[in-house]
């Protein structure tokens, strides 16, 4: 693309603008109530109870409604919940389950040839064994009453047998205890209930004993010592600022040094094995390296010579791209420098990240709760038809074509189930219901993604904004306009949602491609598809650097927007061509100032990481007293650095934009302007050195241009 040209009224972030993408503003904002609508559906017919609490056969929740003072759940026949396994939470127990007040006390196999209808102590809530003319063995046999029953204990609100809890607590034998319970049942198949049968199962169960057990533990070393997590973290906040200041300071040291440490590394690598083989390269030596399947016998004068050639090259890579790139390493150590100077004079900009960081946390916990609500939609709903008749054919049979143009008619009513074609009619029914509520939770997930992104590029253009109006006020900081965060976000909200919400829809789309890619990935493990495996994994290598590359289009045409107010499009095209016209300054300050990042992180977890061990495991000694006594110490001293670093990464990304700002700036300064009365430099003093560059006039002769 051609260089920009001087413009006589840019004088940093345009205010008079217009609205952008003002499509995809509304587009944005119909997605939105569509989510409000499908959020509206979740809220009303959804309850979470649902996926928590136990359910009966007939859809009701124990120790609610109907069920009420009845909280347990007990299973008619355990033999065929054994043989479910660890599905048995997912697919549910393929036999009648009823709420009890209380589980069995004690062990009891119904016997058909000499029990009565009297001991059947268990039965359906719509069935009264004393009332009915069955017979016992024909009750056991339509499963209206549990033809056996454990004496158990409530588990998750469910009836388990109390051996099984003695081997999950007390880590006894399971077939013993099962031996010893005289618990000799067997399914209406016959298939008798033994250790085999249940240890799928009781894995499901140990697995969440020892889940609470720690859980449990964890959240009171938490609440013990949650004051000294807090103040861990703000001692981790104050660390990063401090560090961002001085960043103006020692930020060409700690490049130079490196770039200097790793030539002298290489330069001692490749001089010491040389050296190695100048000695060896007379005598035969050799050493034998052997694996479980890898036998090999290595010269060892060839080996310090292989090592000798690679740290040779390496090295002399390194010397050519310092002394090729020097000056564009000078200049990306000048801007982060700058950088730097312009966080100190906007201290504000550092609590920046906290807002889009909490809003992102809303998205999500909204986005959890809908997909919650609507996981649990459904499943205690069945169906029914007021006019059925309407609906039907003149031979009785359901016209399905009418009933699915009515759909939404059905939801949450009662369904008929006294006949077969009532029956099918409820299953048509209720797998139109699963299908909207799978649709819906793709919807959610999709706006999830968006919105998540959306809250990014609000932040992104914020700061740009602010970043902007730093750089281009040609006395600094006299020139920089009050409230530049505020006034750069009304900007935002008053012209450019449509942009921030175009650029976020992209990215939203590349993500649930990227999605998609990971279920197909995962429904191919176990495939024998190696082609199809190769393409997905292709297909998957490529969306994730298409998304990478995108990203970092989105936020240069995020800086060019708040800078001049132009569209999506035309910013990301104007963006894109300044940095290839520039693209050897642009990957030089990209890995420098990464490179920079990752150090800084680092050492700010590293602090705070170091500073709760050393506290919490009681090695400060006259800070010994306020240690508490925990479970886990590790517990604290894990939520410090995790939280530690999600502050670093905050306070950096503030540090990352403002690089990535005046970078993007200080090249439109080079193209738009040449240092003279007319067109001065808005660059600082010290690029200007570096690139031998100078203005005719000095801040202090600064006329009104």
């Amino acid at each position: 693309g051609k260089p920009l040209t001087y413009d006589k009224n840019f004088k940093g972030p345009i205010k008079d603008r217009s609205c952008t993408d003002i499509i995809c503003c509304l587009l944005f904002l119909i997605f939105i109530v569509g989510l409000v609508v499908v959020a509206f559906f979740a809220f009303k017919y959804g309850d979470p109870r649902l996926l928590v609490y136990p359910v009966n056969s007939n859809n009701e929740i124990c120790g609610y409604g109907n069920q009420l003072g009845k909280p347990y759940l007990l299973f008619f026949d355990l033999v065929a919940c054994g043989r479910m396994g660890m599905g048995v939470f997912v697919t549910g127990c393929p036999t009648p389950q009823i709420c009890v007040a209380a589980c069995p006390t004690e062990n009891k196999v119904i016997v058909s040839l000499t029990d009565t209808v009297n001991d059947l102590k268990y039965c359906k809530d719509d069935f009264d064994a004393a009332s009915s003319s069955k017979t016992v063995e024909n009750i056991l046999k339509d499963e209206d009453c549990a033809a056996y029953w454990f004496k158990s204990q409530p588990l998750i609100n469910r009836c388990v047998p109390s051996f099984l809890i003695d081997v999950l607590e007390k880590g006894k034998n399971l077939a013993t205890e099962i031996s010893n319970s005289n618990a000799n049942a067997t399914d209406a198949n016959g298939n008798p209930y033994n250790s085999a049968v249940m240890e799928g199962g009781l894995s499901v169960y140990g697995t969440f004993l020892k889940a609470k057990e720690y859980g449990e533990k964890i959240i009171e070393d938490v609440v013990t010592a949650w004051w000294m997590i807090l103040i861990g973290l703000i001692l981790a906040m104050i660390f990063a600022l401090i560090w961002i200041i001085i960043m103006r300071w020692i930020a060409g040291f700690m490049v130079w040094f490196t770039i200097l440490a790793f030539i002298s590394l290489f330069g001692f690598s490749t001089g010491w094995t040389l050296y190695q083989y100048y000695q060896l390269k007379d005598t035969d030596q050799s050493f034998h390296i052997q694996f479980s399947v890898i036998q090999m016998t290595m010269s060892k004068p060839k080996l310090f010579l292989a090592f000798g050639i690679i740290s040779g090259i390496i090295l002399l890579i390194a010397v050519l791209i310092l002394l090729f790139l020097c000056s564009r390493i000078r200049i990306a150590v000048s801007l982060i420098k700058e950088g730097s100077r312009a966080v100190g004079t906007m201290m504000f900009t550092l609590i920046c990240p906290i807002f889009p960081f909490f809003l992102q946390i809303v998205v999500i916990g909204f986005w959890l709760t809908v997909a919650v609500f609507l996981a649990s939609t459904g499943r205690n709903q069945s169906f029914e038809f007021n006019n059925s008749s309407n609906y039907k054919y003149p031979n009785g049979t359901y016209d399905y074509d009418k009933i699915k143009g009515a759909t939404s008619q059905f939801f949450g009513q009662a369904c008929d189930n006294t006949s077969l074609s009532a029956s099918e009619f409820c299953s048509f029914l209720k797998n139109q219901e699963e299908n909207f509520v799978l649709y819906s939770q793709i919807f959610n997930l999709f706006m999830m993604f968006w919105l998540v992104n959306f809250v990014v590029a609000l932040g992104q253009m914020t700061l740009a904004g602010a970043f902007a109006s730093y750089y281009w006020a040609f006395e600094k900081p006299k020139d920089i306009p009050a409230f530049p965060i505020l006034s750069s976000l009304w900007r935002c909200f008053r012209y450019h949602l449509g942009s921030l919400a175009f650029g976020a829809l992209i990215i939203a789309i590349v993500q649930m491609i990227r999605l998609l890619l990971e279920y197909v990935d995962a429904k191919l493990k176990g495939k024998e598809n190696p082609v199809a495996k190769f393409f997905v994994k292709c297909l998957k290598c490529c969306f994730w650097c298409l998304e990478k590359f995108l990203k970092f289009l989105n936020k240069n045409a995020y800086i060019l927007i708040a800078a001049h107010g132009k569209n999506f499009c035309t910013s990301a095209k104007n963006a894109f061509m300044l940095i290839m016209r520039n693209i050897v300054r642009v990957v030089v300050i990209d890995k420098v100032t990464d490179f920079l990042l990752l150090i800084s992180k680092l050492v700010v977890v590293a602090f705070a990481a170091a500073s709760s061990y050393f506290f919490f495991d009681g090695r400060i000694e006259f800070l010994a007293s306020f240690t508490p006594s925990l479970n886990f110490y590790v517990v604290p001293i894990v939520l410090v650095t995790l939280g530690s670093y999600v502050i670093a990464s905050c306070f950096f990304s503030v540090y990352e934009m403002a690089v990535d700002t005046l970078f993007l700036c200080f090249l439109e300064d080079l193209e738009r302007n040449d240092g003279s009365a007319e067109k001065p430099y808005f660059m600082s003093k010290d690029l200007r050195k570096i690139l031998g560059k100078k203005n005719v006039i000095s801040p202090s002769d600064k006329k009104e241009f």
